[in-house]
């Protein structure tokens, strides 16, 4: 739900506006309207901006970058030493020294590779044979052969340059040391300076968004303040020497927006923000978002074992006890999607890749609360007696789920659509509302028997003329009727080819679910291959890693999939047809 907010205008003689915005700021409940006209032009705004940023920079890299340059110099001439020690490596632990004192004595060293069956012994002496290449060293003898690529060694050997690379970790363990020392001094202070820039920006970005009357002598401030939150604030303000006018805000107003959910709703309220928040005007979409979106995770996991994993993981990122940076503060909405993937998995019939539906040690009593037992035949498949085949389930299950989804979405549409912009404007939604979601209606109950053909046939007439009229006739008022038509057609066919597709795409949710499960159903059939029919332990740490590898890696894809196409059929499908545009500005009260 979206709070309730009233819209306030101040005005309050310039000289006492420092402290009327004192007292404002500690009230802390009023999300003043900003203006982006000046921000940028003002010197003392940019500067805390910029600070603020250079804070921020800091805090996530955990150090100043003059810090980790001369880290990331030393890394990097480890990694070049080690590269340079691994080349150097088959030339052996000779002495630099020795070669140096063998030149002076007239003896000239050349290093060279060539292809092992192109050598021949009177080049030189062959140090060692990799592969198909031969090194080799020739004495005071340049050797020209196209075969031959001459060798430019480092003065120091492999032994050498070890020795080297020791020298470098240890000046990395120091730079290591001076981060931790510094971040230890730095880190709380940094984080109080930038409560503080914080608070210079709040105030300076308040500041230059108030408008001057009267020669400067006034100063004028408009903001919105939460209904729960106007007695305090209106007790605060008469004792303050300040008028203002307190009313409802008007369609045209960037009104701020506050979610008030409960514990289950709130949980997802990140994935709306991710899309972006409701206008004022609008619906606030997480209600429905939520429990779709965990039907929509849980059938795309499919298992209830991966379930379990998930609970145990968001359960230790709630408790603190795993840290992930990725999922910092989401392990409420783990656990949720784990007891989600948990129940429906067993539904479903899926326990760690074993089909359980199907296994014969499963109790018939177990089974006969399952997707397959409830709405399948024996072999869990639903015959359409209209096409003369069979098709699985969960298949149809993602369909049907896909229409209620389309349909709940064409509704809210409707009701807020006519709730913003009145019934004349949305005739033709109502129209499209009324045929789809009324032919289904009619259709499913005269599939039960509730209706004979006669009284069906004259029911979907009666839908067809009323959504025509609507579609066709009506559907921007005013406007001539040959226009309307024309509109109208143009509709039908966006209609058309866009909800077929929109319901078709719901298959989804089964086909990740069916891939999730035949390919744990493959990881323990690969592992019960190597168990064999007579098992030792080889065979068994070679099954425990075969399956735990296995799973580990299909629940992470599982995730993966369950996590970015609920989110598509929720923005795109879902979205798409209720019409939500996602624009609005999170409530942010102007306080300390």
């Amino acid at each position: 739900m979206i709070t309730q907010m009233k819209k306030y205008t101040f005005l309050v003689m310039s000289s006492a506006y420092e402290q009327f915005l004192a007292e404002l700021r500690e009230a802390g409940v009023l999300h003043v309207t900003l203006k982006s006209e000046g921000l940028a032009d003002d010197e003392q705004l940019q500067a805390a901006l910029n600070r603020a940023d250079e804070i921020n920079h800091i805090l996530r890299q955990g150090a100043p970058d003059q810090f980790l340059q001369e880290r990331a110099e030393v890394e990097g001439k480890i990694n070049a030493t080690q590269k340079e020690m691994d080349r150097m490596m088959v030339w052996g632990n000779f002495s630099s020294k020795r070669v140096a004192e063998l030149k002076e004595a007239g003896y000239t060293l050349r290093y060279y590779t060539c292809p092992t069956v192109k050598f021949q012994e009177e080049w030189g002496i062959s140090v060692a044979e990799v592969g198909a290449t031969t090194y080799f060293v020739s004495v005071n003898q340049m050797i020209e052969d196209e075969n031959c690529m001459e060798q430019i060694l480092n003065d120091h050997s492999a032994a050498e340059l070890e020795k080297d690379i020791e020298g470098l970790k240890g000046l990395l363990v120091a730079a290591d040391a001076r981060i931790e020392a510094w971040w230890k001094q730095n880190e709380q202070p940094l984080r109080d300076e930038l409560v503080e820039v914080q608070q210079r920006i709040d105030w300076q970005r308040v500041s230059l968004s108030t408008d001057k009357a009267a020669e400067g002598r006034l100063s004028l401030l408009e903001g919105f303040c939460p209904i729960d939150n106007c007695d305090a604030l209106d007790a605060r303000l008469a004792t303050l020497n300040c008028y203002y006018e307190k009313e409802d805000p008007a369609k045209d107003d960037k009104t701020p927006i506050k979610l008030r959910n409960n514990w289950f709703t709130r949980l997802f309220e990140c994935l709306t923000g991710m899309y972006g928040w409701p206008n004022y005007g609008e619906f606030d979409p997480t209600p429905i978002l939520g429990p779709f979106f965990l039907l929509f995770f849980s059938l795309c996991i499919g298992d209830a074992g991966y379930g379990l994993i998930l609970i145990l993981v968001g359960y230790l990122i709630f408790k603190g006890k795993l840290k992930i940076e990725m999922f910092d503060g989401l392990g409420g909405i783990i656990m949720a999607l784990g007891v989600g993937s948990t129940i429906v998995g067993y539904l479903m019939g899926g326990f760690f890749g074993i089909d359980l539906w199907a296994a014969s040690w499963m109790p018939q009593g177990a089974k006969a609360i399952m997707f397959k037992s409830l709405f399948g035949n024996a072999e869990g498949m639903i015959p359409v007696a209209a096409m003369g085949q069979n098709f699985d389930v969960m298949m149809v299950l993602a369909l049907v789920i896909g229409v209620i989804h389309i349909c709940l979405a064409m509704t809210i549409k409707c009701i807020c659509s006519t709730k913003r912009f009145g019934f004349k404007e949305t005739i033709s939604a109502w129209g499209w509302l009324i045929l789809i979601v009324g032919v289904i209606s009619v259709l499913i109950l005269s599939g039960i028997g509730a209706f004979g053909p006669q009284v069906t046939s004259v029911l979907l007439i009666i839908i067809a003329a009323i959504s025509a009229l609507g579609i066709f006739i009506f559907n921007t008022p005013g406007r001539n009727p040959l226009i309307n038509i024309g509109a109208g057609l143009w509709d039908t066919y966006g209609m058309a080819t866009g909800v077929l597709g929109d319901v078709l795409s719901y298959i989804r949710l089964y086909a990740l679910g069916l891939a999730g499960g035949m390919l744990g159903m493959a990881f323990n059939n690969l592992g019960t291959m190597v168990l064999g029919e007579n098992p030792n332990v080889g065979t068994w740490i070679g099954f425990i890693l075969i399956v735990t590898f296995g799973h580990v890696l299909n629940l992470l894809m599982a995730c993966l999939g369950a996590f970015v196409h609920p989110l598509r059929l929720t923005f795109v499908e879902y979205f798409k047809n209720s019409g939500y545009e996602g624009s609005g500005k999170m409530y942010q009260p102007f306080k300390k």
